[in-house]
């Protein structure tokens, strides 16, 4: 089996190459260079998706049997498009990872593959719904780049619609936030309630999926009613050596402070649609999540291990500030 990886260097790349190296796969990967190292094992090919030489140069490396896109998440639908042009003749399938934004409903509604998606074409411009909001302008932009896939692979395509990606590698820097404070001990502001259903999935869960998944579009989530808040941040206690007590805030609370949702308490929202995602496609074609519990667990081994993410500017988005903590931490008491 022949797959080309576009990005391929860290955090869900990183773990679909180490995931398709091990089943005896040849991986080549493209990429600029400049953010993480090559896995050793693949066959790297250095070159700027948005640069049509380079796209040409790229394709003449083939063919393979499947392309795995992770790298286009900062990208606009025409990138998106002008690359699965160069590559629709030199491929068999195309698996993009996409994300829930793409959904009108959500973070407002439960959804399933048949919810609305934004409309958008696969020749948008990266301005294109620029005026709608954060939220609504990104949800168009990662549509357009599913209509710009599709567009060129067809039923040859899978959409593959994460919500939130935990575990090894991460950048974002949500769980390793959530551990960093769970291993400085003492009373920590826990959002909401212990038993709010969550559905963060592991990256390597993920990966494994990227790589299996048959054609079509899948919700990509831990199962809705398994793991919870409570799982979550008991875990980060326990693999950081019990230090911490939690004082669970209601979200109305919260939400009187100012707090942000989604970065000052990682993971923390309100909407109601936040973690009501339906993965049972996903689950029963393939997809298999282990326990929150797990994640934490590996997170904070890699964490430990003395290996670092690679920087990212939303790493300094999340976590709230002590004395702000401590103040609402009081006034619970």
């Amino acid at each position: 089996m022949r797959i080309l990886l576009l990005g391929g260097t860290w955090f869900l790349g990183r773990a679909v190459a180490e995931n398709a190296l091990a089943r005896g796969w040849t991986v080549t990967t493209f990429n600029r260079g400049r953010s993480a190292p090559d896995l050793p094992g693949t066959e790297p090919v250095h070159g700027d998706r948005t640069n049509p030489d380079d796209l040409k140069r790229l394709a003449d490396h083939g063919p393979w049997d499947l392309v795995v896109d992770t790298s286009a998440s900062e990208m606009a639908p025409r990138q998106v498009l002008d690359g699965t042009r160069a590559l629709a003749a030199a491929a068999d399938r195309y698996v993009y990872v996409s994300t829930v934004n793409a959904y009108q409903g959500w973070p407002h509604e439960p959804l399933t593959e048949d919810s609305a998606v934004y409309a958008a074409p696969p020749d948008a411009a990266r301005e294109y719904g620029a005026g709608d909001g954060v939220t609504v302008y990104y949800g168009k932009q990662k549509a357009g780049c599913e209509a710009a896939v599709s567009s060129q692979f067809g039923d040859r395509a899978t959409v593959l619609r994460p919500g939130v990606i935990l575990g090894p590698g991460e950048y974002v820097g949500r769980l390793p936030w959530w551990l960093s404070r769970a291993r400085r001990g003492g009373t920590i502001l826990a959002p909401g309630r212990p038993g709010t259903h969550i559905q963060p999935v592991d990256v390597r869960d993920v990966a494994e999926f990227a790589l299996t998944a048959p054609p079509g579009a899948y919700n990509v989530a831990a199962p809705r009613d398994r793991d919870t808040m409570g799982d979550l941040l008991t875990a980060c206690l326990a693999v950081t050596g019990n230090r911490g007590k939690l004082a669970w805030a209601p979200d109305e609370l919260l939400t009187a402070h100012g707090i942000r949702e989604w970065t000052e308490l990682p993971l923390w929202r309100t909407a109601k649609g936040t973690w009501a995602v339906d993965s049972t496609r996903a689950r029963t074609a393939g997809l298999v999540c282990r326990p929150i519990a797990e994640t934490v667990a590996d997170t904070w081994e890699w964490l430990t291990s003395g290996s670092m993410p690679v920087e990212h500017p939303r790493w300094n988005d999340h976590g709230i500030d002590p004395d702000r903590e401590m103040s609402i931490v009081a006034e619970l008491r």
